[in-house]
């Protein structure tokens, strides 16, 4: 119970931090509703250039997941930021949350803005949203930035596993999450229905496939801490079947994908750490020589 209440400290730590920047970024372009699959999807448009796509972590907000991310990635890309069903500003419909339903939101948003492809950027659970949208829409997504996320529930080590079926809504009274969810939700009294739709969520073993992960052909940056939660075999599994892990200086050059492992890093804090997360994927996107990480 202790580690159950230090997670969600340091998850409403995380939100209280970015919770005092819930007035428009300076960034933002457009904002607006997308009709999606029943959905009103709330999304928002930032700077200039080649497409990237914001996934947002569970509970999460625009401005509570990507407030200082986003400044960064607007100074040379268009990013286009948008909340899932129920959160922030979409509301919630009559349909259980399902990582196929999200990710065919998703590919909605982007038919709606007509965009035929872009980079795909997402946090947790919208990391796995990612991955299905590469798997399901391949022709949607040029390169993928998955941070702290897995693709089957195993890949979570087992006590967060145990974690996810202890939480209820009422752990998140009186914190940050809640309070924004409540100033911008289009219905602040269904907060607990949201929350337990998506504690819900957490608790359904899944798997994407092994052989679906193997064969996503956009090239994938996975931004992993070495203790967020993820269990380090998962990870290096990942990244063998996104063709990873070989002998660089044998099989002449490195393949498509990369892995970044951020040193004492967890899987809140990792999203704390801006400068690291645009250092090694600034180049990613790029496809130039990987910059300087300072530790």
């Amino acid at each position: 119970m202790k580690k159950l209440f230090a997670l969600l400290l340091s998850l409403c730590t995380f939100a209280a931090v970015n919770a005092q920047t819930q007035q428009p970024l300076a960034t933002l372009k457009s904002s607006g509703y997308a009709p999606v699959n029943g959905l009103k999807l709330y999304y928002e448009i930032h700077g200039e250039g080649e497409p990237i796509v914001l996934l947002h972590g569970s509970f999460m907000t625009i401005n509570l997941n990507w407030s200082q991310l986003i400044p960064e990635l607007a100074k040379t890309r268009k990013v286009i930021a948008l909340e899932m069903q129920g959160h922030g500003h979409t509301g919630d419909i009559d349909r259980k949350p399902t990582y196929p339903a999200l990710a065919d939101d998703v590919a909605g948003l982007l038919k709606h803005l007509k965009i035929d492809s872009a980079d795909v950027l997402g946090y947790s659970l919208g990391g796995t949203v990612a991955f299905q949208l590469a798997i399901a829409h391949p022709k949607m997504v040029k390169k993928l930035v998955a941070l702290s996320t897995v693709y089957k529930m195993n890949g979570w080590r087992p006590e967060a596993v145990e974690a996810f079926k202890t939480f209820t809504p009422d752990m998140f009274d009186g914190s940050p999450l809640k309070a924004v969810y409540e100033s911008v939700a289009p219905k602040p009294g269904d907060w607990k229905k949201f929350v337990t739709k998506y504690m819900q969520l957490d608790q359904v073993d899944f798997n994407l496939g092994e052989n679906n992960i193997k064969g996503i052909k956009a090239p994938v940056l996975l931004i992993m801490g070495d203790n967020d939660g993820v269990d380090m075999t998962h990870k290096t599994d990942m990244y063998r079947l996104l063709g990873g892990d070989i002998f660089a200086d044998m099989a002449g050059g490195v393949p498509k994908s990369r892995l970044a492992i951020f040193p004492a890093t967890g899987h809140v804090t990792l999203m704390m750490e801006t400068e690291k997360i645009m250092n090694v994927t600034t180049p990613f996107l790029n496809n130039t020589p990987p910059a300087e990480i300072k530790f």
